[in-house]
């Protein structure tokens, strides 16, 4: 048998299992009927049905400190490293989040190492290496470099915006939208991207765990449509019943000015946001398509995303008043 293919008696870690991705994954995961062990800070951010799963394991630990990874990474074949900082609170603490990730992720190749783990999948970000690249994308394809470093083999899934309710990017995109009628942005409001429905994600994410050729490779992953942002923020206010919104491009508003702009706009932090707003300087779409050989799916169209992100803000949180 293939040494990557995962078994019924395998078990699998998940490291950023109460976050954006992680959250959806397990379940996922689980109904596939994979063994699970999660490492998490903070059992407490688990909901109740997870920690009382027989099946799921949770192991208290952090990457950061080196805490807890010797039981975690305890007879497991495979993990998915879904971790990313993206600058804390402020626009001041931006630099931290890139030493904080290199650190994490040089903790987890230790770790991993020393147990023999076979596979690690990590979703990292789309964009060319180079002295334009943003500080946050750069960040992610640093990480995807020391994941790959180790004995274990890595596969690594580079997506640009993900739709879905509850991610950053398409919470800042959606509160923007739907609070401001017209707007000022900076000229990279017309940079090109390739933006993908979260459920594809997650389809990508489970397919390369159960399809052991994808072990060792790099997949670019994309929905079906490349559009600018300007163009992305035109079509969720159409999925949402607005008005066009009226957008004016200017050279002078810089990141920092932008990122405060969207911390009063938005319930999004200016430390969050800074990072993304820098990394919309780079064109973000898909160079290669090899991951439809082995995972072919339906992608998903930017407005039906939209619409379905659109529906799970309502359960979560309610509409927002345009």
């Amino acid at each position: 048998m293939n040494n990557f293919a995962i078994t019924p008696d395998d078990r699998v870690l998940v490291i950023g299992s109460t976050g954006f991705i992680g959250g959806r994954l397990v379940p996922e995961l689980f109904k596939k009927g994979i063994k699970l062990r999660l490492l998490v800070r903070n059992p407490s951010k688990l909901s109740p049905s997870l920690l009382k799963n027989e099946l799921i394991e949770v192991v208290k630990g952090d990457l950061l400190k080196n805490e807890g990874l010797p039981e975690a990474f305890h007879t497991i074949h495979s993990a998915y490293y879904l971790v990313h900082s993206m600058g804390g609170k402020s626009i001041f603490s931006n630099r931290e989040f890139v030493k904080a990730d290199k650190l994490a992720a040089r903790n987890f190749v230790t770790a991993a190492d020393a147990a023999g783990l076979k596979r690690v999948i990590y979703l990292g970000g789309l964009g060319e290496m180079g002295k334009n690249l943003s500080e946050h994308l750069r960040s992610r394809a640093e990480v995807a470099e020391i994941l790959a470093s180790g004995k274990t083999r890595a596969t690594i899934l580079r997506a640009a915006v993900i739709i879905g309710a509850g991610g950053a990017s398409y919470e800042m995109l959606r509160y923007l939208v739907e609070r401001l009628p017209a707007m000022v942005c900076p000229k990279w409001i017309d940079t090109k991207i390739q933006p993908i429905a979260v459920r594809d994600v997650l389809a990508y994410l489970v397919g390369c765990l159960v399809n052991p050729e994808t072990a060792g490779k790099i997949f670019d992953i994309g929905g079906p449509d490349i559009m600018t942002y300007r163009e992305m923020m035109q079509q969720h206010a159409r999925a949402k019943g607005l008005y066009p919104r009226l957008i004016v491009r200017v050279p002078v508003l810089t990141p920092h000015l932008a990122a405060y702009w969207v911390d009063f706009v938005t319930p999004v932090p200016s430390g969050i946001a800074h990072p993304l707003i820098e990394g919309m300087k780079n064109e973000v779409v898909c160079h290669e398509n090899s991951i439809d050989r082995y995972i072919p799916i339906r992608k998903t169209p930017f407005p039906e995303a939209a619409n379905i992100a659109i529906e799970e803000e309502k359960e979560i949180h309610g509409t927002i008043e345009s």
